[in-house]
């Protein structure tokens, strides 16, 4: 019986999907298609990275038709099913990765994990950041060209130094298209919008703005405090729009609180895609730096960004958001906790991210 190894359906150990939605055998088959070779996409995380890697999708595909796309991560969950085959890190893809010849393999994380598996992988071509004889990570020089060696040593350096990275006028989306030898011209993120989510009990009639009042245990530094999200709650309801409070379960016990203060709408906390699916029932999203914020981006929310400990060039806004910092200036860039006397971001009043949401809106008062 025939098989082609050499198809891009196919896959060896499973049956391909034109078998599973015809019944078609590989002799004959009106689907073939000629693999022409194999790329490797290493982005592990965190999850927001992950989510605004998927930029890059577009230009691949672009030079690359006919190549078959692994994508390795630690969040297979958030890589769009545009993707040909995603994979988690773990004992069985690294089995299989050191026994699989790719064409190029491309790695935009810098740890040492990631570098270490961009070095093993076998491929004759690599861009953006691999392991050095002493297990140290470094930008790739060789075997690309001048300006992609100079785009991997310059986010190499936004890494190693803060004043550097201060100093960067670039987005990420920028960087790594940069990486990679591609021009960003505002390519999108990608991210699937799930399927039957549940209809949740929200406002009707009204502009949605969702709070995502949280931004992970560890990074305290963005934490705006609890009793601001209460004052902008109440006054964006008072202005007339639908509140709907957002979260992960660190979030539950403070978003029931806000809920019982405020009356704005808590549905509660869920599971990663039914959260997206709330979030995309929301018109505007208000966050700080989180995977809240790039899943609000990729959904096309209009978004109000928090920000104090990051350089704010690095987020790209797509011109749907505002970024709005602290009166006080922040002096704990990249820290996970405040080291300042007085928090920088109890400056940030809500009457100023009121004005931000009335700005998207397009007017001070919602239809």
């Amino acid at each position: 019986m025939l098989f082609r190894p050499d198809c891009f359906h196919f896959r060896g150990h499973v049956p391909c999907q034109p078998h599973k939605k015809r019944g078609v055998h590989c002799d004959g088959c009106p689907d073939f298609r000629e693999r022409q070779g194999r790329i490797l996409l290493i982005k592990l995380g965190a999850a927001g990275d992950v989510i605004r890697t998927t930029p890059l999708l577009e230009p691949l595909r672009e030079k690359y038709p006919d190549h078959l796309l692994t994508w390795v991560t630690d969040f297979p969950a958030l890589v769009p099913s545009v993707v040909d085959d995603v994979v988690p890190l773990n004992t069985e893809t690294l089995v299989w990765l050191r026994q699989t010849q790719f064409d190029l393999v491309i790695n935009l994380d810098k740890d040492r994990q990631a570098c270490a598996l961009a070095r093993e992988v076998a491929a004759p071509t690599t861009w953006g950041f691999t392991l050095d004889d002493d297990g140290i990570c470094r930008p790739v020089t060789e075997g690309v060209t001048a300006a992609m060696a100079t785009a991997a040593r310059e986010k190499f350096f936004t890494g190693l130094f803060d004043d550097v990275n201060q100093a960067c006028a670039k987005s990420y989306p920028a960087e790594i298209f940069e990486i990679c030898g591609f021009v960003f011209t505002g390519q999108e993120y990608v991210l699937d919008r799930p399927r039957n989510t549940p209809e949740f009990d929200l406002p009707q009639g009204k502009a949605a703005v969702g709070l995502n009042t949280g931004c992970g245990g560890r990074w305290t530094s963005r934490l705006w405090p609890e009793n601001l999200w209460a004052e902008l709650a109440t006054s964006l309801q008072a202005a007339g729009y639908a509140v709907v409070l957002l979260g992960g379960p660190d979030e539950d016990e403070k978003n029931q609180r806000l809920a019982a203060t405020t009356g704005a709408c808590y549905p509660g906390h869920f599971p990663l895609q039914t959260f997206i699916g709330l979030m995309d029932r929301c018109d505007l999203v208000v966050t700080a730096v989180t995977m809240g914020m790039h899943i609000a981006l990729a959904l096309g929310k209009k978004l109000v960004l928090f920000n104090n400990i990051f350089n704010a060039n690095e987020f790209e806004m797509y011109g749907r958001g505002r970024i709005l910092s602290p009166e006080q200036t922040c002096e704990c860039f990249f820290q996970p906790r405040c080291r300042q006397e007085n928090f920088c971001l109890e400056t940030l009043d809500p009457a100023t991210v009121q004005a931000a949401v009335d700005e998207l809106f397009g007017s001070a008062e919602t239809s």
